[in-house]
């Protein structure tokens, strides 16, 4: 079900991703999918274009997005979504920025790191300043630090933006550390914003909680989502912010226009039909993803031994850490040496050295020549 696209389809559907690429490179940096849209998608898509759904969309809440996601988030996590608690927005960093302006006091925004870097400055454009809680590198478990959480809060910090499945570390996290994490916020009237555009994408072993779904943030969180990381449709511009406490709701829509970017009428014809008819298809991806994940495990162990994987349980980009190898800019030698575009390190957490981030939503065989050439570029 899963199509991959020749590396020519590639470089006319995904014009950042490949269309930016040199003829000889192999990019693998960008969160795209190098496979053929869902059907389901593709054709709800092309009937809209047909009919000439090219204009505004409906400034509502709820309506069809509302009830295709609320039927979504209770067949895969088990959680009950109010479709009239589902706002659209144009993106979920563009959400982010909103929910963090309209809901949240004025004080630092607290940022686990590494993190996804567009959202790295997205507490400044909002007059805030961003605190960091950085992750230690050689930690065995990539977690949020509760003492560290709280001692942000307890010196000024009013929010956490929370993403979770989180990206790059590739964590799902669990039931009860979303309740510790709960404890803290609540202990000091904090609030948390929740990225989940991931959690489609929770791989076998683990399982997407959403933080609204524990007990006891109603008052104080709003999650954003999205159903373009795991359809490929980021182009299409449509995310969605998900509330549980109507006050909440009630001043996310009150606010003048312009504070909410115009999310795009295709966007919301894509995400209706993953949502109610894109689960066969979805469930062929985690697979897919599945696989690749076992296949550059296998892939490392015999071509870059040294190199360390942080465990995936959700998402296709992989954290590596090749500091092993000797060298600081592993994503830029390995793009000179080895033609394979990745991600490095420090654009996640300023002055990391030596790791980079891999995107393994790509073929069998194309995945199997990255790894050969980060070998050859990394021992040359």
């Amino acid at each position: 079900m899963i199509r991959d696209f020749t590396d020519d389809e590639a470089r006319r559907a995904l014009v950042l991703k490949w269309g930016m690429a040199a003829a000889d490179e192999i990019p693998a940096w960008v969160a795209e999918m190098d496979y053929a849209l869902a059907p389901p998608v593709a054709e709800a898509l092309a009937d809209a274009v047909a009919l000439g759904m090219t204009g505004y969309p409906p400034f509502e809440t709820g309506g069809e997005l509302g009830k295709a996601y609320a039927g979504f988030a209770a067949r895969h996590y088990d959680q009950d979504v109010d479709p009239g608690q589902v706002l659209p927005v144009v993106d979920v960093t563009a959400g982010v920025r909103f929910a963090l302006d309209v809901l949240s006091d004025e004080g630092p925004m607290v940022m686990p790191g590494p993190a996804y870097s567009p959202q790295l400055e997205v507490a400044q454009v909002t007059g805030r300043e961003r605190v960091d809680l950085l992750l230690d590198p050689d930690a065995d478990r990539a977690e949020i630090d509760l003492d560290h959480l709280d001692r942000l809060f307890a010196d000024g910090a009013r929010t956490l933006l929370l993403t979770q499945p989180h990206n790059p570390w590739g964590r799902v996290f669990t039931r009860a550390e979303l309740e510790g994490i709960r404890d803290v916020v609540v202990r000091h009237g904090a609030r948390v914003i929740s990225d989940e555009i991931h959690a489609p994408l929770v791989l076998p072993g683990a399982e997407h909680v959403s933080y609204l779904a524990i007990d006891g943030t109603a008052d104080h969180a709003v999650a954003v989502v999205a159903s373009s990381k795991a359809f490929n449709t980021a182009g299409l511009r449509c995310a969605q912010i998900i509330t549980t406490d109507p006050a909440t709701r009630d001043r996310l829509v009150n606010v003048p226009m312009v504070r909410n970017d115009s999310w795009s009428t295709l966007g919301v014809v894509a995400a209706v039909a993953a949502y109610n008819h894109g689960d066969p298809w979805l469930a062929a991806l985690v697979q897919r993803l599945d696989e690749q994940r076992s296949l550059l495990a296998s892939l490392l162990a015999e071509h870059l031994p040294q190199a360390r994987m942080r465990p995936l349980e959700a998402t296709y980009l992989v954290w590596l850490d090749l500091r092993a190898y000797g060298h600081d800019e592993a994503a830029q030698l390995i793009r000179d040496r080895g033609r394979v575009w990745l991600f490095d390190g420090s654009d996640y957490q300023a002055g990391l050295a030596g790791h980079v981030r891999l995107n393994i939503a790509t073929s069998p065989e194309r995945l199997t020549e990255i790894v050969h050439r980060m070998a050859a570029a990394l021992a040359s």
